[in-house]
């Protein structure tokens, strides 16, 4: 490409080289998964479901489709599962119009929690539509289950989602099934963040506890830009027209074409999460988080976290932007964040959240992370940025991105 957008991307391939990308939800997608997005699978349009699309030309792209839909089963251990849905976000509301009408009740977690606006915040179509009803933290962040129960037992939601966004901590998986079969409703679990470190056996899978699963292909699992509905045995369990219901709801009910690059995308990012070498990273990932906020609590920094890939930092009421804007000055990319028992808000939150999947595709360990508690330490402490900018590029050029 030699227009302008060709050099701009060029410009972000820097950027991403040059910077300690620590947003948990972003990752480095591997050369053969990009190849597939860049695919001339891009031109075609394959509206409905393999061997039953509108449109002619077809037999390779339902190979493809497939194929995606093969290896997801295998990795997660799931009975039916929709590889169509373009982001979390449309894959969270195709299982809401699946299972509820408008006005029904459905539980999720509060975003200032740790939740995602999918999961029944007042702002996303999935409160406006549905009466929703939002479970939180205790004093030490971590989700109240007592609370939760009493909640569910008074509201008795249809829905439950069990997943979240910016929470440090793992889930008891068994403790929402119980809590969800006591009022008979459907449990979702959200694993969009942890796909990957369930994928690669670091952390505990909720198929054997949910009705249904929803997570994106990106972030910790290394894929495209996509996303899945995968139905367990126990949804079919309860409902056998489970997965009739789930692909009516994302075509025709929400989306027209699916993006057969990314779905291709999707197949290669499975057969790679499939692979030892992927468990082995998994492990390294949360290790470098336990490290990261080890170190950083060393230095007097207060941390939530971690029993996964992410911590949350409180860094002064309502500073969360500022420093954030001064750590990417510095070369360090995280994002403001709430915080438990946050005092600001979304907007103007006391925190950030910082996650090891990326630097951890680099290449870096334990060291780097002390390294890398260092850097984030002198510019929470109002160092200038621009001067350890210099040690972040250092750092960044001993462990290549983009040729993984």
């Amino acid at each position: 490409m030699k227009d302008m957008i060709g050099q701009l991307i060029e410009k972000e391939s820097k950027r991403q080289s040059d910077t300690l990308s620590l947003i948990p939800s972003e990752n480095y997608a591997s050369c053969d998964v990009r190849e597939a997005i860049g695919s001339v699978l891009a031109n075609k349009y394959a509206e409905g479901y393999p061997g039953r699309r509108y449109y002619q030309g077809n037999d390779v792209v339902d190979e493809v489709e497939n194929l995606a839909i093969e290896r997801g089963k295998k990795l997660f251990k799931l009975e039916h599962i929709n590889v169509q849905p373009y982001s979390g976000s449309p894959a969270n509301l195709a299982v809401l119009l699946a299972l509820v009408s408008p006005g029904d009740i459905i539980c999720g977690m509060e975003l200032s929690a740790g939740g995602h606006l999918t999961h029944g915040h007042k702002v996303s179509v999935t409160g406006k539509w549905f009466r929703s009803v939002q479970y939180g933290v205790d004093s030490t962040g971590k989700i109240d289950y007592e609370a939760l129960s009493k909640l569910v037992t008074t509201e008795k939601p249809k829905v439950i989602i069990a997943g979240t966004t910016a929470y440090p901590w793992s889930i008891n998986w068994k403790m929402f099934a119980e809590i969800a079969e006591s009022v008979d409703a459907y449990l979702v679990a959200d694993i969009s963040h942890i796909a990957g470190l369930i994928a690669g056996g670091a952390m505990e899978s909720p198929v054997d506890y949910v009705h249904l699963i929803t997570s994106t292909t990106h972030k910790a699992l290394r894929g495209p830009r996509g996303a899945f509905i995968g139905v367990t045995n126990n949804g079919l369990e309860k409902d056998d027209s489970l997965s009739g219901k789930i692909d009516k709801a994302v075509f025709p009910g929400l989306q027209g074409g699916p993006h057969m690059n990314a779905i291709a995308g999707m197949a290669v990012a499975f057969e790679e999460a499939s692979q030892v070498e992927f468990g082995s990273y998994c492990v390294k990932v949360l290790k470098n988080a336990k490290i990261l906020a080890s170190e950083l609590s060393a230095r007097g920094v207060k941390v939530f976290g971690t029993e996964n890939h992410l911590m949350l930092l409180d860094v002064g009421l309502q500073k969360g932007k500022e420093v954030a804007i001064a750590l990417e000055k510095a070369g360090i990319v995280v994002n403001a964040n709430t915080v438990p028992g946050e005092k600001g808000s979304p907007v103007n939150p006391s925190g950030i959240r910082i996650g090891t999947p990326a630097v951890t595709t680099r290449g870096m360990g334990e060291n780097e992370m002390k390294i890398v508690a260092e850097l984030i330490y002198r510019v929470i402490s109002g160092n200038n940025p621009e001067e350890v900018k210099i040690d972040v590029i250092k750092l960044c050029r001993k462990f290549p991105c983009l040729e993984i």
